[in-house]
């Protein structure tokens, strides 16, 4: 504990960091602005359903608590690895909003409607605000925790459990028919895709994030 709080100290002492913290939030929170307008514009439109390979031919299946229990665990987790170590705060930030902003242009482009048979999601549940509407392409709990366990990749618990995150959630979109097959699976390949980029686009914070001591 004391090695956490004297790492803490270390690093809000410089401005350097704060300033990487302040901008990192701001972007987060542009991103999440304009993530809800883009969303809200999804949802306006009237898409038609479409064939799905997966979703025709597997039978339905209650998600509720992986979409909630599951997600909250998996972010308790994730919470508890970044807080230990301060210098991951700026990467994890600027990654982040990089991933809500991309996903957010994909989503005003194509205009699908949902599974006639999706599973019902209470929306009063916990997590409601993040499940569900026509946002499809690309599956955001899919990517998340797989653009997570990239950036941990060097924390092999923290890598491991987050690549079984993203399966999970991912079939479980899949089960729930909350989710084309498609927005699973491509998921994966733009989201590394923007891992490449936040590395190169933040590669002071990236530096910073796998330095093996305080600095």
């Amino acid at each position: 504990m004391r090695k956490v709080i004297a790492k803490h100290k270390y690093h809000w002492s410089k401005k350097e960091f704060i300033g990487s913290i302040i901008l990192g939030g701001l972007f987060l929170a542009i991103s999440l602005i304009f993530n809800h307008f883009t969303s809200n514009y999804a949802n306006s439109t009237n898409g038609a359903y479409v064939k799905d390979i997966l979703l025709d031919n597997l039978p339905v299946f209650n998600v509720n608590w992986i979409m909630n229990e599951g997600v909250l665990f998996y972010a308790i987790f994730i919470t508890f690895f970044i807080i230990i170590e301060p210098k991951r705060i700026p990467f994890i930030l600027k990654s982040l909003a990089l991933f809500v902003f991309i996903r957010s242009i994909f989503i005003t482009l194509t205009h699908l409607g949902p599974a006639p048979s999706q599973t019902y999601l209470d929306p009063n549940d916990l997590l409601a605000d993040l499940n569900f509407g026509k946002d499809f392409f690309f599956s955001g709990h899919t990517g998340i925790p797989f653009l997570l366990a990239l950036a941990f990749w060097k924390e092999k618990i923290v890598r491991y459990v987050s690549i079984l995150a993203a399966i999970i959630l991912g079939s479980s979109m899949i089960l729930g028919h909350l989710h084309y097959s498609i927005d699973v699976l491509s998921a994966f390949f733009i989201t590394y895709a923007i891992f490449c980029i936040a590395k190169k686009a933040f590669a002071n914070d990236y530096k910073l994030f796998n330095s093996e001591n305080l600095t």
